[in-house]
């Protein structure tokens, strides 16, 4: 694209003066490589959840158009009869699902052909000006919505949860390489919002045309780094990276050649004429402030509903009413005092309480086992349930002497069972007492 570099030009209209542009004749390489794009970009994020990102609609399930008929049987049918796969589509929360894969074949695929017949049919063609204009301007809304929605994410610390008591007791080796980068942010919430702001400034420089190219560039930085991330921490979201690096790379390249006159060369560089979606000065003022006034409105929805996500299953959300990690002291199976041997499965280690709808313990041999609960703070029970097993709802009851005491007792499978709890002192951990030190006589790297 570094081709059309100085054919986007465009001279400002005045009132009186109809709307005038400047254009040259394209490369061959240049036309195909811009079809290809229109092509393969425009039908990625319509088909996608970029589109529904875009329109500020919120994520509801299943909207997405690449999973809804007619186009998910021809993705289906590229995966049976073209690579021969058997594509599965089910919301598994991984981006790299052998469906996503086949969706990328198949819209290359199809814009690969688009590009041979437009080509072929519109040979007399030697730019597309008014249509680069437009879908550059698409494309700058899809992805700066996109990186509003991820940056909200990380600058209320969603994306990487702050603190999730269960990850405290778990073996570091127990972790995936995906656990270990998600955990570590989240254990840094300042750097969280630090990479959040990031994403947000790039996305909001996006929509005001005068920022564009800083936005282009800003965004270019970070989405590279998340891909980076990605694929060296085999985070599921490869694919969606690359995509979001490749469209900023879409915005850039036709400044490339003035960027590297101004920043590589030492060459001077004539100012771009500002490029007029109106045919007149009035008009095309309101084009502009259009697009600024889509970027508060779009900075406020993603704001209310970053402080609700906070309040709703972040680090502001409800506690359990017996919240902590729980040292199970002594345990007991139909009265038979079981000890804290590392080979007793059966025996429980820790209670971990954290939502008030779900509780967690730890084996003695350091694997998990979680539940769903309803604690009833009037009467002192706890009621389980696994999954979507309605048939199974055992009732714990339970007494709390002292803050610090908890005792649970009932019948689970046919068994009763008995614990005596003692309240882990959070302080205890290093990486929650820790905290940050301006003066380091000796670095604590543990």
């Amino acid at each position: 694209m570094t081709a059309v570099a100085e054919y986007l030009p465009t001279i400002a209209p005045s009132a009186e003066a109809p709307d005038v542009q400047v254009t040259e004749r394209w490369s061959p390489l240049a036309r195909a490589a811009f079809r290809f794009s229109f092509l393969y970009f425009g039908l990625y994020v319509l088909l996608t959840q970029m589109f529904s990102g875009m329109l500020l609609i919120p994520k509801l399930p299943g909207f997405v158009l690449g999973e809804k008929r007619p186009f998910k049987d021809l993705v289906m049918g590229v995966g049976h009869n073209v690579l021969h796969v058997q594509p599965i589509l089910a919301p598994t929360g991984s981006g790299d699902t052998m469906y996503d894969w086949t969706l990328v074949v198949t819209l290359f695929l199809i814009a690969a052909t688009g590009t041979l017949v437009w080509t072929f049919a519109g040979r007399a063609a030697t730019s597309h000006p008014r249509l680069f204009k437009w879908f550059r301007l698409f494309i700058r809304f899809a992805l700066g919505t996109t990186m509003l929605s991820y940056g909200f994410a990380k600058v209320f610390p969603l994306q990487m949860p702050t603190i999730f008591l269960s990850r405290l007791l778990e073996p570091y080796g127990n972790f995936s390489p995906m656990g270990v980068i998600w955990y570590s942010i989240g254990a840094a919430p300042g750097y969280e919002r630090f990479i959040g702001f990031a994403e947000v400034l790039g996305g909001t420089l996006l929509f005001i045309p005068a920022t564009a190219l800083v936005g282009a560039l800003v965004t270019f930085g970070v989405t590279t780094g998340v891909f980076v991330v990605n694929m060296t921490y085999d985070v599921p979201v490869k694919q969606f990276a690359f995509h979001l690096v490749l469209m900023s790379i879409f915005l850039l390249a036709p400044d490339i050649r003035r960027l590297l006159d101004a920043l590589v060369l030492n060459r001077p560089v004539s100012p771009k004429l500002r490029v007029a979606y109106g045919s007149t000065s009035r008009s095309n003022r309101a084009w502009a402030f259009a697009q600024v006034l889509f970027a508060l409105w779009a900075l406020g929805i993603h704001t209310y509903q970053g402080a609700q996500g906070w309040r709703t299953y972040g680090g502001g959300a409800p506690k359990s009413p017996l919240y902590g990690i729980w040292d199970i002291d002594s345990m007991s199976i139909n009265g038979e005092l079981r000890p804290p041997l590392l080979t007793d499965s059966a025996r429980y280690s820790h209670a971990v309480f954290q939502a008030p709808t779900g509780v967690t313990f730890q084996r003695m041999d350091q694997t998990f086992l979680r539940y769903g609960a309803t604690i009833d703070t009037v009467a002192h029970t706890i009621s389980l349930k696994k999954g979507s097993d309605t048939t199974w709802k055992p009732v714990l009851g339970y007494t709390r002497p002292t803050p610090t005491q908890l005792a649970l007792e009932g019948d689970v499978d046919g068994k009763r069972i008995k614990m005596l709890m003692t309240l882990h002192d959070l302080q205890k951990f290093l990486l929650i007492s820790r905290g940050f030190h301006w003066v380091q006589e000796q670095p604590v790297n543990r």
